[in-house]
């Protein structure tokens, strides 16, 4: 263990003593369908692998980020190499940690990264889901930390957070991040990394998905999609795994698409016979390569390799069985100026049964306009109450006042203009609108001491307040309204709620909200009457 540790230190030194002799790679560009290199216009095929521990059961932010073990990322980078790997693929990333040393390590191996900007506990729901201030917050973070680093091929706004058809409504606000990304990048600076969307390989959305990412305005399409592909199990071939059909129907995407994951494990050994499809002829017109998922053996069997307790590698039979497919590749290399030539722009798709996403895209958060309209409340929220109880606060108050301006709808097209604020300055909102519908009553500002009163600003932010209590932000009429209403989510931080015409109250009223609200706060789940 002493040798191994002198030896990784030796390695450290190395590197950052020949780091000057060092280029930095080429930056990756977009241009129609494809990838190409920067500096020379050759294409650019993604051979990746997944380089991360699975985080996709963890409900919080304990994960390991690869990329911030620099001992690790140079133990892997010969496996990697071996592999003929030049892209590695990361789901979370933390962004307190120092990246450089791995970065440039990788950067010095010829591997670009692909990383996803949400983390386990700060990432857009499935079905409750938002474009806030936290996750836009989230996003620009992770930008910071890897913007200069020319080896950064792209970011994942989102990974599989449409599941189905009735899940079809999250897009907008997928979209809106790929959106207020690139702005933020352009803002800071940054050179233009591209941003996309890794789609899971649901049969009632793949294309509509697919088509929904990939129209509209440069501003705000995706620069590129991926789709986690594991419909190639055992030895197929191109038309019975269904590359063939799904090659049609990507056929006439406008912008890169790729295999964000692939490598079916239902027959073992993976023997990774669609490698050859996915290089050749058959696929290269419409497929820009893929990523193999994934690097660490874990209990899910998908591993390439088993990280011994003592640090060591060791390869396992799926490891050798790939390396033997991607040695034998040779995908036809498209020049950046035929394909540019060529390139043309995409419709939107229409909701229908299928696809219940507006083209209408929630706002950018906006921090001031969130701390303005705090500081002209009087009732808030109080500080002890704990964020397991904003739920049921947000149900309650909301059922007896009217929270469209809290509200975010991706079906509809229609968002509140608060509706990107944090969850305390939302479920705020709703306390202050509960008290000032209540005639400013102390008995309406407190709830068992979950909300408390403060002296409220005038003048600017008072103003502001007004206007948005009715307020929302939407586009075309025609662009979203045809779908049911029961198949949408209109969402106010944690709970789904729809637009409710506000009561006037009682005194009576008042106190049996107030009762009730003191065994939530309590945590007791029932109320004996």
């Amino acid at each position: 263990m002493l040798f191994k540790s002198l030896f990784y230190s030796a390695i450290s030194l190395f590197a950052l003593s020949t780091k000057v002799y060092a280029d930095d790679l080429p930056t990756i560009e977009v241009g129609g369908n494809k990838f190409f290199f920067s500096n020379n216009g050759s294409q650019f095929y993604i051979k990746g692998i997944a380089y991360q521990a699975d985080v996709s059961n963890s409900s919080d932010s304990s994960f390991t980020d690869p990329l911030a073990d620099a001992d690790s990322c140079r133990r892997d980078i010969p496996y990697l190499q071996e592999l003929y790997t030049n892209v590695i693929r990361v789901y979370a990333v933390n962004v307190s940690l120092d990246h450089t040393e791995c970065m440039e390590a990788f950067n010095d191996a010829g591997i670009y990264v692909l990383a996803d900007l949400a983390e386990p506990s700060v990432s857009i729901d499935t079905t409750d889901p938002e474009w806030t201030l936290t996750l836009y917050e989230r996003y620009a973070s992770v930008v910071d930390a890897f913007a200069n680093y020319s080896n950064v091929l792209g970011f994942f706004a989102g990974n599989e957070v449409i599941t189905n058809s009735t899940t079809s409504d999250a897009a907008p606000f997928v979209k809106a991040a790929i959106r207020d990304t690139k702005e933020y990048m352009s803002n800071s600076g940054y050179r233009a990394i591209p941003v996309g969307y890794a789609a899971n390989d649901d049969s009632d959305t793949r294309v509509y998905s697919a088509d929904y990412f990939a129209c509209g305005d440069s501003d705000e399409r995706a620069d590129f999609y991926g789709i986690n592909m594991y419909e190639w199990c055992g030895n197929s071939t191109f038309a019975e795994s269904g590359y063939e059909a799904r090659t049609e129907e990507f056929s006439n995407l406008t912008i890169p698409v790729f295999f964000s994951e692939y490598g079916c494990n239902t027959v073992q050994p993976r023997t990774f016979t669609e490698v050859a499809v996915l290089y050749s002829d058959e696929m290269t017109d419409v497929w820009s390569g893929g990523i193999v998922y994934m690097y660490f053996e874990e209990t899910n069997d998908y591993g390439l390799v088993t990280i011994e307790s003592d640090g060591d590698v060791s390869t396992l039979e799926d490891f050798n069985y790939l390396k033997s497919e991607l040695a034998d590749i040779s995908p036809t290399s498209a020049t950046y100026s035929d394909v540019t030539a060529t390139a043309s722009a995409l419709s939107c798709p229409g909701t229908d049964t299928y696809w219940l996403a507006s083209t209408d895209l929630p706002p950018t958060p906006e921090e001031e306009e969130c701390t303005c309209i705090y500081d002209a409340m009087s009732c808030v929220l109080s500080d002890s109450v704990s964020s397991s109880d904003y739920a049921d606060l947000f149900s309650y108050v909301c059922a007896l006042i009217d929270c469209t301006a809290i509200e975010a709808n991706g079906t509809s097209g229609v968002y509140g203009n608060y509706s990107y604020c944090t969850s305390e300055e939302q479920l705020s909102y709703a306390l202050n609108l509960y008290y000032d519908d209540n005639d400013e009553s102390s008995s309406a500002c407190d709830f068992s001491s979950s909300a408390t009163l403060k002296s409220a600003s005038s003048g600017t932010c008072s103003a502001s307040y007004s206007a948005g209590l009715t307020a929302s932000s939407s586009g075309s009429s025609d662009s979203s309204g045809s779908s049911s209403s029961s198949s949408s989510s209109s969402s106010s931080s944690s709970s789904s709620l729809g637009s409710i015409v506000k009561p006037s109250k009682s005194a009576s009223e008042l106190f049996v909200l107030t009762f009730f609200i003191t065994f939530i706060v309590g945590g007791v789940s029932y109320l004996v009457i």
